[in-house]
C-alpha cells in the first residue's frame, strides 16, 4: 500500500472486488476508491466534466505501467467521450477517446474498484458503432447505478 493513497474513512465495498483486502479489511489504495465512488456518481448523473477530474486527479498518484494508472487513464478517457456526445453532438471525437479507453482497459479486471469493467467495456464497443447505446446508460459500482449527491460535487470542486 502507498502511504500517500491510505483514508481509513472510505467504506468498504459491498461484495469483494480487486482493490478491496480482505487480510486487512481496507482498500489497497483508498484514495482510488474515494475517486472512483465521486466519479462514477458524476458521471451518473450527466456530469462528465467533473467525473473526468475526479478519475484524473486521482490519476496522478500513480506511475506509468501500473494497473491503477491504466484504470484511471481508462475512466477518463471514458467521461471524456461521453462529455464529446452528449455535450458537443461529437461522435468522432467519442469514438477516438472510446478506442484509447478500451486499450487502456483491456488488462484490468472486470470488478475493478467495485467498478463492472466488463459492462463498460460492452457499452464502449457498442457506441463506438451505435452513439445512442450511451443514452440512459450509467455505470454499475458495487452492483447499483448510483446518481450523485451534494458530497460529489464538492469533491469535484475542491480539485481545483
Amino acid at each position: 500500500m502507498d502511504e500517500h493513497t491510505r483514508d481509513p474513512g472510505v467504506a468498504p465495498p459491498l461484495g469483494n472486488p480487486t482493490g478491496w483486502r480482505t487480510d486487512v479489511r481496507q482498500w489497497e489504495h483508498a484514495t482510488l476508491r474515494r475517486a472512483v465512488e465521486h466519479g462514477v456518481r458524476l458521471f451518473n448523473s450527466g456530469d462528465f466534466h467533473e467525473s473526468h477530474d475526479c478519475f484524473e486527479d486521482e490519476w496522478y498518484n500513480y506511475g506509468g505501467g501500473t494497473v491503477e494508472s491504466a484504470f484511471l487513464h481508462g475512466m477518463v478517457q471514458v467521461a471524456a467521450g461521453a462529455y464529446k456526445h452528449f455535450d458537443f453532438e461529437n461522435d468522432e471525437g467519442m469514438r477516438s477517446l472510446f478506442r484509447t479507453a478500451l486499450q487502456y482497459l483491456a488488462g484490468v479486471p472486470d470488478d475493478f474498484y467495485g467498478v463492472d469493467l466488463a459492462d463498460v467495456r460492452r457499452t464502449l464497443e457498442a457506441a463506438l458503432s451505435d452513439p445512442t447505446a450511451l443514452e440512459g446508460w450509467r455505470i454499475a459500482i458495487d452492483g447499483q447505478r448510483p446518481t450523485a449527491y451534494d458530497v460529489d460535487y464538492e469533491y469535484a470542486e475542491g480539485l481545483d
